[in-house]
């Protein structure tokens, strides 16, 4: 059986081309999302902003709630690799460890502003949004849950473990959402050290 040719234009395949195609929308969306708002990205506009049409919006996209959703997808990866790769990184204490985490993180949201708007902002009522904010808080729960009884000196019990997974997480997730939006007057670093202390105090008062 003959293998079908992979057709290039300019030295570009099909493939690369499609996958390129799909990075331009995703960065258009993210750009107009954190400069403009949610309300403000739209198929056309989001096209027009990466110089594509239409019909190259529906190759990858079923409509703007799909698109806006992958650009969420794309967000939350980003933050929870940097989140992870900080926290493994630092030397020291577990605390020190999640301290670093959560800075990185801090630092990561204040110095995009585009990252900001999108984390902090209303989902619009858009239902993959909304479950994905709690996807989040469910997946750094499972951090914790999976990375807790290493820096423990006990076996935690596994169903308190993680109530007090989803209480730390929701708590810090408040702690931000406040910083966010400049009701904590707190630096980066400083409501990491805070955020890092709690959450330490909790996990330290294990029960077996």
């Amino acid at each position: 059986m003959t293998t079908p040719a992979i057709r290039t234009y300019g030295g570009v395949s099909a493939a690369d081309r499609r996958a390129d195609r799909r990075i331009r929308l995703l960065a258009a969306a993210r750009t107009t999302w954190g400069e403009s708002g949610i309300g403000a990205v739209t198929v056309r506009g989001v096209c027009k902003t990466a110089g594509l049409t239409d019909r190259y919006f529906y190759e990858h996209f079923a409509n703007r709630e799909e698109l806006l959703a992958a650009v969420a997808d794309e967000i939350r990866d980003q933050l929870l690799i940097i989140l992870v790769q900080a926290g493994v990184s630092a030397e020291g204490s577990a605390e020190t460890k999640l301290r670093a985490a959560l800075q990185a993180f801090l630092e990561t949201v204040a110095r995009d502003r585009n990252i900001h708007r999108i984390v902090s902002g209303d989902p619009g009522g858009i239902p993959a949004l909304v479950q994905r904010r709690h996807d989040v808080l469910a997946t750094i729960a499972d951090l914790v849950v999976d990375h807790a009884p290493a820096v423990l000196d006990v076996t935690p019990d596994p169903a308190w473990l993680r109530r007090a997974a989803m209480f730390i997480t929701g708590g810090v997730n408040q702690l931000i959402e406040g910083w966010l939006d400049n009701t904590i007057d707190l630096t980066a670093a400083e409501l990491a050290a805070e955020c890092a202390h709690m959450c330490i105090s909790v996990i330290g008062n294990t029960r077996t």
